[in-house]
């Protein structure tokens, strides 16, 4: 099994139109033995590689999901992430702002919570929000105390991708890579998933009324997000449109990705100089 991030990437100002991306593709294992071994593998790779970034600690990384409400983001973190140490890996989900938050530029929230070197972090939806669900939901952008003549409709949108791109590139030149994931979910699946949070109790405290109103919204969405991926995917910082509807081929897609990028770092361990393996030496001569 090979999984190749380029056939998942977004060029940059490449036009998406999320219909003609897979939301499932050929199974990448033939069982779920299989699946469990590769996802044992990538998670095995990933811990070493994360041990490795934490003791070199040069780079952040940032890892960014987002994707439709029942997407499969909790999971795909849960799962894929299992192995690496809490010590060096920060995970954040961003809901509704604070008041302290909306008193803030958009991205002052985020930026707050971004890793620091050495240290992997994660966003459970981001600052992509002010760009996808304040887009949806216009009234939430006039609620957010911004200038009347700032908030107008027709340029802000491409003002925040502006402001977006601006800021990861200053991540990028100082160190921090970022990876970002947009799980591709069909309508037909979530409507299944999201009547599996009715039917089964233990996942009853997943489901809102919220999601059935927001699923009727469900055209302006996909607008929304062809647009951000379109003006936010960078050569430093790519979109990758993860086909969603079947999990263990996200996570395993998702693995291979982070994979890949930690891979490309040049990173290695620190060398202690003679100074120092003097110095141990001693040091074991007391044990």
């Amino acid at each position: 099994m090979k999984i190749k991030p380029n056939d998942f990437r977004v060029r940059p100002g490449q036009k998406v139109r999320l219909k003609e991306w897979p939301t499932t593709i050929k199974p990448l294992c033939k069982s779920k033995t299989g699946y469990r071994k590769h996802l044992a593998k990538h998670v095995d790779e990933l811990s070493a590689l994360q041990r490795l970034h934490y003791a070199y600690n040069r780079y952040a990384v940032l890892l960014i999901f987002q994707g439709m409400d029942a997407a499969g983001k909790d999971g795909a973190i849960r799962h894929v992430m299992s192995g690496v140490n809490p010590q060096g890996c920060q995970v954040f989900s961003f809901k509704q702002p604070s008041a302290e938050e909306l008193d803030h530029d958009f991205l002052w929230r985020t930026t707050r919570r971004l890793p620091e070197r050495g240290r992997i972090g994660i966003f459970n939806r981001s600052y992509y929000e002010e760009v996808l669900v304040v887009r949806v939901h216009p009234e939430i952008l006039r609620g957010q105390g911004l200038p009347d003549e700032l908030v107008d409709e027709k340029t802000i949108w491409t003002e925040r991708y502006r402001s977006i791109v601006d800021f990861e590139k200053h991540l990028h030149r100082n160190g921090t890579r970022i990876i970002k994931i947009f799980l591709h979910l069909s309508k037909g699946e979530q409507k299944k998933r999201l009547i599996a949070r009715i039917d089964d109790p233990d996942k009853n405290w997943k489901f809102s009324i919220a999601d059935v109103e927001e699923r009727k919204l469900w055209d302006q969405y996909v607008t929304s997000f062809e647009d951000c991926l379109r003006e936010t995917s960078t050569g430093d910082a790519p979109w990758h449109v993860v086909p969603a509807d079947d999990k263990h081929d996200a996570r395993l897609i998702i693995s291979g990705i982070i994979l890949d990028t930690m891979k490309q770092l040049k990173m290695s361990y620190p060398e202690a100089d003679e100074a120092r393996r003097d110095e141990l030496q001693s040091i074991r001569k007391l044990l």
